[in-house]
Protein backbone atom coordinates (compact mmCIF):
# COMPACT_ATOMS: atom_id res chain seq x y z
CA UNK A 1 0.00 0.00 0.00
CA UNK A 2 1.07 3.53 -1.12
CA UNK A 3 1.08 5.90 1.56
CA UNK A 4 3.46 8.69 0.61
CA UNK A 5 2.24 11.95 1.04
CA UNK A 6 2.37 14.95 -1.59
CA UNK A 7 5.79 16.21 -1.44
CA UNK A 8 5.69 18.85 -4.15
CA UNK A 9 9.60 19.93 -4.16
CA UNK A 10 9.14 23.00 -7.05
CA UNK A 11 10.49 26.30 -5.60
CA UNK A 12 7.57 28.07 -4.07
CA UNK A 13 5.25 25.71 -5.14
CA UNK A 14 3.24 25.51 -1.58
CA UNK A 15 -0.66 25.83 -1.61
CA UNK A 16 -1.89 24.95 1.99
CA UNK A 17 -5.13 22.72 0.28
CA UNK A 18 -3.54 20.52 -1.47
CA UNK A 19 0.22 20.03 0.12
CA UNK A 20 0.40 16.83 2.04
CA UNK A 21 2.75 16.19 4.97
CA UNK A 22 4.23 12.74 6.42
CA UNK A 23 1.00 11.85 9.06
CA UNK A 24 1.31 9.23 11.38
CA UNK A 25 -1.60 8.54 13.57
CA UNK A 26 -3.81 7.68 10.77
CA UNK A 27 -1.67 4.34 9.49
CA UNK A 28 -2.20 3.08 12.88
CA UNK A 29 -4.69 1.01 11.82
CA UNK A 30 -2.57 -0.50 8.99
CA UNK A 31 -0.05 -1.08 11.46
CA UNK A 32 -2.44 -2.94 13.67
CA UNK A 33 -3.85 -4.92 10.92
CA UNK A 34 -0.64 -5.82 9.30
CA UNK A 35 -1.47 -4.10 6.06
CA UNK A 36 1.52 -1.85 7.10
CA UNK A 37 4.42 -1.32 9.82
CA UNK A 38 6.38 1.12 11.43
CA UNK A 39 9.80 -0.47 9.84
CA UNK A 40 7.77 0.36 5.98
CA UNK A 41 7.15 3.35 7.51
CA UNK A 42 10.58 4.47 8.79
CA UNK A 43 11.80 3.22 5.39
CA UNK A 44 9.72 5.92 3.45
CA UNK A 45 11.36 8.59 5.78
CA UNK A 46 14.70 7.38 4.67
CA UNK A 47 14.00 7.47 1.11
CA UNK A 48 12.42 11.04 1.23
CA UNK A 49 15.38 11.90 3.49
CA UNK A 50 17.82 10.75 1.03
CA UNK A 51 15.88 12.60 -2.42
CA UNK A 52 15.98 15.70 -0.11
CA UNK A 53 18.72 16.12 2.17
CA UNK A 54 21.17 17.57 -0.46
CA UNK A 55 19.24 20.26 -0.63
CA UNK A 56 17.10 20.65 2.96
CA UNK A 57 20.04 19.47 4.76
CA UNK A 58 18.02 19.46 7.84
CA UNK A 59 20.13 16.67 9.79
CA UNK A 60 23.58 17.07 11.68
CA UNK A 61 23.20 13.48 12.01
CA UNK A 62 21.21 10.26 12.28
CA UNK A 63 21.54 6.63 13.58
CA UNK A 64 19.51 4.58 11.11
CA UNK A 65 20.45 0.95 12.58
CA UNK A 66 19.23 2.34 15.62
CA UNK A 67 16.31 3.39 14.38
CA UNK A 68 15.37 0.49 12.54
CA UNK A 69 15.89 -1.40 15.84
CA UNK A 70 13.59 0.56 17.18
CA UNK A 71 10.95 0.03 14.58
CA UNK A 72 11.36 -3.71 14.52
CA UNK A 73 10.42 -3.78 17.90
CA UNK A 74 7.71 -1.61 17.64
CA UNK A 75 6.39 -3.97 15.00
CA UNK A 76 6.23 -7.15 16.62
CA UNK A 77 4.39 -4.95 19.60
CA UNK A 78 1.81 -3.83 16.90
CA UNK A 79 1.79 -7.51 16.00
CA UNK A 80 1.15 -8.86 19.27
CA UNK A 81 -1.29 -5.99 19.70
CA UNK A 82 0.64 -4.51 22.65
CA UNK A 83 1.70 -1.05 21.35
CA UNK A 84 3.20 1.05 23.93
CA UNK A 85 1.21 4.35 23.07
CA UNK A 86 -0.51 6.34 19.74
CA UNK A 87 3.35 7.02 18.81
CA UNK A 88 5.04 4.03 19.25
CA UNK A 89 6.64 3.08 16.24
CA UNK A 90 6.77 7.00 15.08
CA UNK A 91 10.10 8.40 13.34
CA UNK A 92 11.47 12.05 15.62
CA UNK A 93 14.04 14.05 14.90
CA UNK A 94 15.60 15.70 17.67
CA UNK A 95 16.86 19.38 17.87
CA UNK A 96 20.69 18.94 18.54
CA UNK A 97 20.45 21.14 21.84
CA UNK A 98 18.71 18.45 22.92
CA UNK A 99 20.20 15.09 24.80
CA UNK A 100 20.47 11.77 22.94
CA UNK A 101 22.34 8.87 24.48
CA UNK A 102 23.23 7.39 21.30
CA UNK A 103 24.17 10.59 19.03
CA UNK A 104 26.28 13.18 19.26
CA UNK A 105 24.72 17.02 20.99
CA UNK A 106 26.39 19.61 18.86
CA UNK A 107 24.48 22.60 19.92
CA UNK A 108 25.13 24.00 16.21
CA UNK A 109 28.40 24.83 17.60
CA UNK A 110 32.13 23.62 16.44
CA UNK A 111 33.25 24.02 20.52
CA UNK A 112 31.00 20.94 20.80
CA UNK A 113 32.08 19.26 17.88
CA UNK A 114 31.20 15.46 17.91
CA UNK A 115 30.46 15.81 21.76
CA UNK A 116 28.69 12.31 23.28
CA UNK A 117 27.12 12.98 26.53
CA UNK A 118 25.70 9.17 26.14
CA UNK A 119 23.02 10.48 28.11
CA UNK A 120 19.11 11.68 26.64
CA UNK A 121 16.98 14.72 27.07
CA UNK A 122 14.08 13.90 29.79
CA UNK A 123 11.88 14.58 26.87
CA UNK A 124 14.17 12.11 24.56
CA UNK A 125 13.95 9.73 27.20
CA UNK A 126 10.11 10.16 27.47
CA UNK A 127 9.85 9.53 23.90
CA UNK A 128 11.72 6.71 23.89
CA UNK A 129 9.65 5.07 26.68
CA UNK A 130 6.77 5.64 24.72
CA UNK A 131 7.93 3.72 21.95
CA UNK A 132 9.02 6.24 19.78
CA UNK A 133 11.89 6.05 17.11
CA UNK A 134 14.63 8.53 17.83
CA UNK A 135 15.82 9.41 14.34
CA UNK A 136 18.59 11.52 14.39
CA UNK A 137 19.89 14.96 15.29
CA UNK A 138 18.21 18.27 13.56
CA UNK A 139 20.03 21.27 12.80
CA UNK A 140 20.13 24.32 14.43
CA UNK A 141 21.24 27.90 15.08
CA UNK A 142 24.37 28.62 17.58
CA UNK A 143 23.44 27.43 21.02
CA UNK A 144 19.93 28.26 19.65
CA UNK A 145 20.22 31.49 18.84
CA UNK A 146 20.92 33.90 15.95
CA UNK A 147 23.65 32.36 13.67
CA UNK A 148 22.29 29.91 11.22
CA UNK A 149 23.32 26.91 10.15
CA UNK A 150 23.06 25.06 6.42
CA UNK A 151 19.56 24.24 6.68
CA UNK A 152 17.13 25.81 3.33
CA UNK A 153 13.18 26.19 3.68
CA UNK A 154 11.43 22.57 1.92
CA UNK A 155 9.65 24.73 -0.42
CA UNK A 156 12.52 27.34 -1.77
CA UNK A 157 16.31 26.58 -1.49
CA UNK A 158 17.44 30.14 -1.08
CA UNK A 159 14.87 30.79 1.55
CA UNK A 160 15.56 30.37 5.20
CA UNK A 161 13.60 27.68 7.68
CA UNK A 162 13.84 29.91 10.65
CA UNK A 163 15.53 29.56 13.32
CA UNK A 164 16.32 28.40 16.04
CA UNK A 165 14.60 24.94 15.33
CA UNK A 166 15.25 24.81 11.39
CA UNK A 167 16.21 21.32 11.28
CA UNK A 168 13.16 20.35 12.94
CA UNK A 169 11.09 22.43 10.91
CA UNK A 170 12.52 21.69 7.51
CA UNK A 171 12.34 18.18 8.06
CA UNK A 172 8.87 17.66 8.90
CA UNK A 173 8.04 20.24 5.98
CA UNK A 174 9.77 18.29 3.45
CA UNK A 175 7.63 15.00 4.57
CA UNK A 176 11.18 13.36 6.49
CA UNK A 177 9.57 12.62 9.51
CA UNK A 178 5.83 13.07 10.87
CA UNK A 179 7.12 14.82 13.89
CA UNK A 180 10.33 16.13 15.84
CA UNK A 181 11.37 18.34 18.62
CA UNK A 182 12.24 21.97 19.05
CA UNK A 183 12.70 24.59 21.57
CA UNK A 184 11.78 27.94 21.77
CA UNK A 185 12.74 31.44 23.91
CA UNK A 186 11.79 34.19 21.35
CA UNK A 187 10.76 32.67 18.37
CA UNK A 188 12.15 29.42 17.87
CA UNK A 189 9.31 26.99 17.62
CA UNK A 190 6.28 28.77 16.11
CA UNK A 191 8.52 31.30 13.18
CA UNK A 192 10.04 27.82 11.73
CA UNK A 193 6.78 26.11 11.60
CA UNK A 194 5.50 29.06 10.37
CA UNK A 195 7.94 29.31 7.32
CA UNK A 196 8.06 25.76 6.62
CA UNK A 197 4.17 24.59 6.87
CA UNK A 198 4.57 22.46 10.03
CA UNK A 199 1.69 22.43 12.43
CA UNK A 200 3.51 23.11 15.82
CA UNK A 201 3.03 24.11 19.90
CA UNK A 202 4.85 26.09 21.97
CA UNK A 203 2.99 24.97 25.35
CA UNK A 204 2.51 27.10 28.18
CA UNK A 205 5.67 27.47 29.83
CA UNK A 206 7.48 24.70 31.73
CA UNK A 207 4.51 22.47 30.68
CA UNK A 208 7.00 19.85 29.22
CA UNK A 209 10.64 18.62 30.67
CA UNK A 210 13.08 20.64 28.99
CA UNK A 211 15.86 18.38 30.54
CA UNK A 212 19.28 20.39 30.76
CA UNK A 213 18.00 23.28 29.23
CA UNK A 214 20.34 26.35 28.89
CA UNK A 215 19.55 28.10 32.37
CA UNK A 216 17.08 30.24 30.46
CA UNK A 217 13.74 31.35 32.27
CA UNK A 218 11.40 31.78 29.52
CA UNK A 219 12.64 28.37 27.32
CA UNK A 220 9.51 26.72 25.91
CA UNK A 221 9.92 22.67 24.53
CA UNK A 222 8.06 22.33 21.83
CA UNK A 223 6.75 20.26 18.99
CA UNK A 224 6.59 20.14 14.88
CA UNK A 225 4.22 17.86 13.56
CA UNK A 226 2.65 16.88 10.51
CA UNK A 227 -1.17 17.14 12.11
CA UNK A 228 -2.56 18.02 15.07
CA UNK A 229 -2.94 14.67 16.27
CA UNK A 230 0.39 14.16 15.75
CA UNK A 231 1.74 16.89 17.30
CA UNK A 232 -0.68 16.48 20.71
CA UNK A 233 0.01 12.98 20.98
CA UNK A 234 4.16 13.60 21.28
CA UNK A 235 3.46 16.80 23.66
CA UNK A 236 0.89 14.48 25.72
CA UNK A 237 3.61 11.08 25.85
CA UNK A 238 6.53 13.71 26.97
CA UNK A 239 4.28 15.49 29.56
CA UNK A 240 2.79 11.97 30.75
CA UNK A 241 6.68 10.37 31.30
CA UNK A 242 8.81 13.41 31.88
CA UNK A 243 6.08 15.40 33.47
CA UNK A 244 6.96 19.27 33.27
CA UNK A 245 9.84 21.81 33.88
CA UNK A 246 10.96 21.31 37.64
CA UNK A 247 8.53 23.44 39.81
CA UNK A 248 5.60 23.47 37.03
CA UNK A 249 2.89 21.45 36.77
CA UNK A 250 3.08 20.14 33.50
CA UNK A 251 1.19 19.66 30.64
CA UNK A 252 -3.01 19.92 31.59
CA UNK A 253 -5.20 17.55 28.98
CA UNK A 254 -5.63 13.99 28.17
CA UNK A 255 -4.51 11.69 25.69
CA UNK A 256 -6.61 12.08 22.71
CA UNK A 257 -6.36 16.06 21.66
CA UNK A 258 -9.51 17.77 22.04
CA UNK A 259 -12.37 17.83 19.66
CA UNK A 260 -13.23 20.49 17.33
CA UNK A 261 -14.52 23.37 19.53
CA UNK A 262 -15.98 26.39 18.06
CA UNK A 263 -14.90 29.60 19.77
CA UNK A 264 -17.15 31.93 20.41
CA UNK A 265 -15.18 34.96 20.51
CA UNK A 266 -11.46 35.54 19.35
CA UNK A 267 -9.25 38.70 20.01
CA UNK A 268 -7.76 39.79 17.08
CA UNK A 269 -3.76 40.76 18.09
CA UNK A 270 -1.43 43.01 16.21
CA UNK A 271 1.49 42.53 18.27
CA UNK A 272 4.74 44.64 17.17
CA UNK A 273 4.93 42.28 14.04
CA UNK A 274 1.96 44.33 12.40
CA UNK A 275 3.91 47.42 10.77
CA UNK A 276 6.52 44.47 9.37
CA UNK A 277 3.27 42.78 7.33
CA UNK A 278 3.70 43.09 3.50
CA UNK A 279 -0.18 43.54 2.46
CA UNK A 280 -0.08 40.63 0.82
CA UNK A 281 0.19 39.13 4.54
CA UNK A 282 -2.43 41.18 5.80
CA UNK A 283 -5.04 40.46 2.95
CA UNK A 284 -4.31 36.80 3.00
CA UNK A 285 -5.44 36.50 6.80
CA UNK A 286 -7.96 39.31 6.55
CA UNK A 287 -9.26 37.05 3.59
CA UNK A 288 -8.81 33.71 6.07
CA UNK A 289 -10.62 35.18 8.48
CA UNK A 290 -13.46 36.81 6.93
CA UNK A 291 -16.00 34.04 6.91
CA UNK A 292 -15.94 33.81 10.43
CA UNK A 293 -18.76 35.95 11.15
CA UNK A 294 -21.04 34.42 9.22
CA UNK A 295 -20.06 31.32 11.25
CA UNK A 296 -21.01 33.00 14.76
CA UNK A 297 -17.49 33.27 15.84
CA UNK A 298 -17.05 37.38 16.87
CA UNK A 299 -13.70 38.88 16.66
CA UNK A 300 -12.81 41.69 18.52
CA UNK A 301 -9.87 43.86 18.07
CA UNK A 302 -8.02 46.93 19.77
CA UNK A 303 -10.39 49.29 18.93
CA UNK A 304 -13.54 47.48 20.63
CA UNK A 305 -11.73 47.42 24.13
CA UNK A 306 -9.75 49.12 26.45
CA UNK A 307 -8.27 46.00 28.07
CA UNK A 308 -6.64 45.24 24.56
CA UNK A 309 -5.44 48.39 23.60
CA UNK A 310 -3.52 48.44 26.56
CA UNK A 311 -2.40 44.86 25.95
CA UNK A 312 -1.11 45.36 22.48
CA UNK A 313 0.51 49.05 23.61
CA UNK A 314 2.09 46.93 26.95
CA UNK A 315 3.68 44.21 24.87
CA UNK A 316 5.30 46.86 22.17
CA UNK A 317 9.35 46.16 22.58
CA UNK A 318 9.22 42.38 23.00
CA UNK A 319 11.98 41.94 20.68
CA UNK A 320 14.55 43.67 22.27
CA UNK A 321 12.89 42.57 26.30
CA UNK A 322 13.61 38.50 25.24
CA UNK A 323 16.90 39.57 24.11
CA UNK A 324 17.47 41.48 27.02
CA UNK A 325 16.40 38.99 29.20
CA UNK A 326 18.50 35.79 27.62
CA UNK A 327 21.11 37.49 27.04
CA UNK A 328 21.87 38.64 30.26
CA UNK A 329 20.86 34.90 31.93
CA UNK A 330 23.44 33.23 29.65
CA UNK A 331 25.92 35.67 29.98
CA UNK A 332 28.29 33.41 31.87
CA UNK A 333 27.92 30.80 29.41
CA UNK A 334 28.86 32.92 26.33
CA UNK A 335 32.05 33.79 28.82
CA UNK A 336 33.01 30.61 28.74
CA UNK A 337 32.53 29.83 24.79
CA UNK A 338 34.12 33.01 23.84
CA UNK A 339 37.32 32.15 25.99
CA UNK A 340 37.47 28.95 23.05
CA UNK A 341 37.87 31.59 20.19
CA UNK A 342 35.14 29.45 18.31
CA UNK A 343 32.35 31.70 19.74
CA UNK A 344 30.12 33.58 16.64
CA UNK A 345 30.65 37.26 16.09
CA UNK A 346 26.59 37.25 16.69
CA UNK A 347 26.83 35.85 20.06
CA UNK A 348 29.92 37.81 21.03
CA UNK A 349 27.61 40.90 20.31
CA UNK A 350 24.98 39.25 22.60
CA UNK A 351 27.97 39.21 24.78
CA UNK A 352 28.99 42.43 25.27
CA UNK A 353 25.12 43.93 25.43
CA UNK A 354 24.71 41.52 28.17
CA UNK A 355 28.10 42.31 29.56
CA UNK A 356 26.91 46.34 29.81
CA UNK A 357 23.66 45.20 31.95
CA UNK A 358 23.66 45.37 36.02
CA UNK A 359 21.31 43.76 38.17
CA UNK A 360 19.13 46.04 38.51
CA UNK A 361 18.61 46.22 34.44
CA UNK A 362 17.74 42.55 34.50
CA UNK A 363 15.68 43.05 37.66
CA UNK A 364 13.53 46.03 35.63
CA UNK A 365 13.04 43.31 32.42
CA UNK A 366 12.00 41.14 34.80
CA UNK A 367 9.19 43.69 35.93
CA UNK A 368 8.41 44.64 32.40
CA UNK A 369 7.63 40.94 31.86
CA UNK A 370 5.61 40.48 35.17
CA UNK A 371 3.28 43.93 33.82
CA UNK A 372 2.71 42.34 30.25
CA UNK A 373 1.79 39.09 32.03
CA UNK A 374 -1.02 40.62 34.22
CA UNK A 375 -1.81 42.50 30.89
CA UNK A 376 -2.73 39.23 29.98
CA UNK A 377 -5.01 37.58 32.74
CA UNK A 378 -7.14 40.88 32.06
CA UNK A 379 -8.41 40.01 28.62
CA UNK A 380 -8.96 36.27 30.16
CA UNK A 381 -12.72 37.08 30.51
CA UNK A 382 -12.80 38.85 27.10
CA UNK A 383 -12.50 36.17 24.76
CA UNK A 384 -11.66 31.85 24.50
CA UNK A 385 -8.42 32.76 23.03
CA UNK A 386 -6.60 35.16 20.58
CA UNK A 387 -5.20 34.82 17.27
CA UNK A 388 -2.92 36.14 14.86
CA UNK A 389 -0.30 35.62 12.24
CA UNK A 390 2.94 33.19 13.03
CA UNK A 391 5.35 35.28 10.85
CA UNK A 392 5.33 38.72 9.71
CA UNK A 393 4.87 36.69 6.03
CA UNK A 394 6.42 33.90 4.33
CA UNK A 395 10.15 33.06 4.88
CA UNK A 396 12.39 35.66 3.38
CA UNK A 397 16.00 34.90 1.66
CA UNK A 398 18.90 33.32 3.58
CA UNK A 399 20.99 36.37 2.71
CA UNK A 400 17.99 38.70 4.03
CA UNK A 401 18.94 40.86 7.24
CA UNK A 402 15.87 41.23 9.14
CA UNK A 403 16.49 44.75 11.30
CA UNK A 404 16.66 43.77 15.22
CA UNK A 405 15.61 47.43 16.66
CA UNK A 406 19.27 47.35 17.70
CA UNK A 407 21.91 48.63 16.04
CA UNK A 408 24.54 45.74 16.92
CA UNK A 409 23.15 42.82 15.15
CA UNK A 410 20.63 41.44 12.93
CA UNK A 411 18.43 38.77 12.53
CA UNK A 412 19.51 36.21 9.78
CA UNK A 413 16.27 33.61 9.90
CA UNK A 414 13.38 35.89 9.90
CA UNK A 415 11.63 38.36 11.81
CA UNK A 416 10.70 37.56 15.41
CA UNK A 417 8.23 40.16 16.08
CA UNK A 418 4.95 37.63 16.70
CA UNK A 419 6.73 35.67 18.61
CA UNK A 420 8.85 37.06 21.05
CA UNK A 421 5.42 38.31 22.89
CA UNK A 422 4.30 35.50 23.75
CA UNK A 423 7.81 33.58 24.65
CA UNK A 424 7.76 36.48 27.40
CA UNK A 425 4.50 35.77 28.17
CA UNK A 426 4.93 32.19 28.87
CA UNK A 427 1.11 31.39 26.91
CA UNK A 428 0.30 28.44 24.91
CA UNK A 429 0.99 28.82 21.02
CA UNK A 430 -0.51 26.66 18.35
CA UNK A 431 0.06 27.61 14.58
CA UNK A 432 -1.99 25.99 11.83
CA UNK A 433 -0.59 25.84 8.18
CA UNK A 434 -3.53 28.03 6.70
CA UNK A 435 -2.11 30.80 4.32
CA UNK A 436 -0.18 30.45 1.06
CA UNK A 437 1.31 33.79 0.03
CA UNK A 438 3.03 33.72 -3.61
CA UNK A 439 3.74 30.06 -3.31
CA UNK A 440 5.01 29.80 -0.03
CA UNK A 441 3.58 28.87 3.67
CA UNK A 442 2.29 31.55 6.54
CA UNK A 443 1.17 30.26 9.58
CA UNK A 444 -1.90 31.43 11.59
CA UNK A 445 -1.41 31.47 15.33
CA UNK A 446 -3.61 30.89 17.73
CA UNK A 447 -3.04 31.78 21.50
CA UNK A 448 -4.51 31.09 25.36
CA UNK A 449 -4.20 31.69 28.59
CA UNK A 450 -1.97 29.32 30.52
CA UNK A 451 -2.37 25.76 30.72
CA UNK A 452 -5.01 26.06 28.04
CA UNK A 453 -2.96 24.16 25.71
CA UNK A 454 -5.88 21.38 25.11
CA UNK A 455 -8.61 23.23 24.53
CA UNK A 456 -6.68 25.22 22.24
CA UNK A 457 -6.13 22.27 19.99
CA UNK A 458 -10.16 21.76 19.90
CA UNK A 459 -10.05 25.71 18.70
CA UNK A 460 -7.20 24.91 16.31
CA UNK A 461 -9.04 22.10 14.67
CA UNK A 462 -12.34 23.41 14.52
CA UNK A 463 -10.83 26.23 12.69
CA UNK A 464 -8.86 23.82 10.34
CA UNK A 465 -12.03 21.88 9.48
CA UNK A 466 -14.31 24.89 9.47
CA UNK A 467 -12.32 27.82 7.42
CA UNK A 468 -10.73 27.51 3.82
CA UNK A 469 -7.15 28.17 3.19
CA UNK A 470 -6.35 31.42 1.95
CA UNK A 471 -3.78 31.89 -0.96
CA UNK A 472 -2.88 34.69 -2.84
Amino acid sequence: MNHSPTLETLPRNYHPASYRMRTFHDLRESFLDGTDSPRDYLERCLECIESREPVVKAWVTMNQENARKAADESEKRYRQGKAISVIDGMPLGIKDVLQTRDMPTELGSPIFKGHQTNLDSASVNALRLAGGVILGKTVTTEFAFVKPGPTSNPFDPQATPGGSSSGTSAAVGAGMIPAGLGNQVVGSVIRPASFCGNFAIKPTLGALHNGEGLSLSQLHLGVHAASLADMWAVAYQIANRAGGDPGYPGLYGPEEICPPKKPGRLILLETEGWEDCTQKTKDAFFNYLEPLKSLGVELIRRSDDKSIEHFEKSILGSVILCRIICSYEIRWLLRNYQATGLLSEDLNQWLDLAECMTPQDYREALQKRDEIRNALLALGPLADGLITLSSSGPAPSLSQLVDSGEPEFAYKTGNPSFNAATSALGLPCITIPMLGIEGMPTGVQLMGQHHSDWTLTGYASWLVQNLKPAVI
